[in-house]
């Protein structure tokens, strides 16, 4: 009987495997040369092989098939003016990827290395990111080639307009909530609210996430992905007999991510040593100066390298992706998608790191990963760790539908209460299905169960 039963197992693995292998040979072919989609699916599926070997339920229904494939895909012309009267053309999207669990959810991005492949990984990530919070939001991505960076108020202004003249056919309270993402902060979302308004009347609060306080926002939103990040990792720390008290730690980016993960991590004792933009990295020893950072970053909208003029004991260096070549005891990765390759990620092992923690979304290839969990490394993989951005985000949507505001340490508390909850999940889900310790295939399981439920439920659509 043993040998029966040690028989069935393997062929019920073999079954598992062969479905998530032609599952995946028919994405590559559906959607060739999109590079990050194809990792960002790929990482999926091969977490989930024990659900589907527990539960066939899940291959007879063809949900792998369905969940990878986007409800809808939206790709439209931005035509805008510039300030010397030329007429400027970029290309906008949104992906409307799950609506199982609730409206679409996710982020604008404003990026010239935006396109169809960027929009639809990250909009995948975002169905098991949005589920793992507990909160009713599906998974959705937007954004545009546009690039802020050197633009006028006025040019930023026209182009949003532009854009979300075009978009306001597809959104609304719900059936899909944008909010910011990189190059849209609260002077985009304030513009694209605005010609939200002006085209759809009323007061329409609930459409976007991320606003202004005086028209709708939420105390801590600003916060809330920062902090989410650091407060993922304080558990996950903290449930390993580390602290961030005393710990040195490298921050890459400095955007609204970074600097707010820098902010809580310093409140909680650690020592930030260095931080980055695209351009390049600064290396202060005495200890990131966050006010400088703020005012170069939040008030000038100047680059990382200006730093050293307040602070000349420092040092920059140029080419970003050397920060991590800096010893440290707590990597957070809060800039963009695969920032840590496999050399980095040797560099961070050797160098002594205890703890990762992903802040922003997928920063680490592949490769990258794979040698993490095969190293004695706490990881915390992006869509758990920076999924407080859209918790709030659903917080704001909840304050919106109410027309009542929280104070900001309610807000916090519900946020560090989510942020503990989705480790706990992540690492509940990976013991029980045979990978303890292991939150990548944690989080995966968790969020997955979560929209792959409600998909049966609604029946085949």
């Amino acid at each position: 009987m043993k040998l029966e039963a040690i028989e069935k197992s393997k062929e019920k693995q073999w079954i598992a495997e062969k479905y998530v292998n032609n599952v995946y040979e028919t994405i590559k072919q559906r959607n060739l040369y999109e590079n990050e989609f194809l990792q960002a699916v790929k990482e999926i599926l091969d977490s989930l092989l024990p659900v589907l070997i527990k539960h066939p339920k899940y291959m007879e229904n063809g949900i792998l098939e369905r969940i990878t494939e986007p409800e809808r895909l939206i790709i439209f012309r931005v035509p805008w003016v510039d300030d010397t009267g030329k007429v400027k053309v970029n290309r906008g999207f949104r992906v409307q990827f799950n609506s199982s669990i609730g409206p679409y959810k996710g982020g604008l991005r404003f990026h010239p290395t935006v396109n169809s492949s960027i929009i639809k990984f990250l909009g995948f990530e975002q169905i098991f990111k949005n589920a793992l919070t507990g909160m009713p939001i599906g998974g959705g991505k937007g954004g545009s080639d546009f690039d802020p960076k050197g633009k006028s108020d006025g040019e930023i202004m026209r182009f949003c307009q532009s854009f979300m003249t075009e978009l306001s056919q597809y959104i609304g309270p719900d059936i899909d909530v944008p909010a910011g993402d990189i190059g849209v902060g609260a002077r985009e979302i304030g513009y694209l609210f605005g010609q939200y308004k002006r085209i759809r009347g009323g007061f329409p609060s609930g459409v976007l996430t991320g606003k202004g306080l005086g028209y709708g926002g939420s105390l801590a939103r600003r916060e809330a992905t920062g902090y989410g990040t650091v407060y993922f990792v304080e558990e996950m720390l903290n449930n390993n007999g580390y602290t961030f008290n005393g710990s040195t730690v490298i921050v890459s980016g400095s955007g609204n991510v970074s600097i707010y993960a820098m902010e809580k991590a310093m409140q909680l004792g650690a020592n930030v040593i260095a931080c980055s933009d695209s351009d390049g990295y600064v290396y202060d020893p005495h200890g990131i100066n966050l006010a400088t950072v703020k005012r170069l970053k939040e008030v000038e909208r100047k680059r990382i390298k200006e730093y050293i003029f307040d602070h000349p004991h420092a040092v920059y260096v140029e080419g970003c992706s050397k920060i991590w070549s800096i010893p440290c005891d707590i990597a957070l990765p809060c800039a963009t998608q695969n920032e840590i390759n496999s050399e980095s990620a040797k560099l961070l092992i050797d160098n002594g790191v205890k703890a990762i923690g992903e802040g922003a979304n997928m920063p680490s290839t592949l490769e990258a990963v794979e040698l993490f969990l095969n190293s004695d490394i706490l990881f915390g993989p992006g869509k758990a760790v920076n999924a407080g951005g859209v918790a709030v985000s659903a917080l704001e949507m909840s304050q919106n539908s109410m027309r009542l505001s929280w104070a900001f340490d309610e807000v916090d508390e519900k946020l560090k209460m989510i942020m503990k909850n989705i480790y706990q999940r992540s690492i509940s889900c990976a013991e029980e299905y045979g990978h303890p310790g292991n939150l990548v295939v944690g989080a995966n399981i968790a969020g997955f169960i979560t929209v792959a439920d409600a998909m049966l439920a609604h029946g085949v659509i």
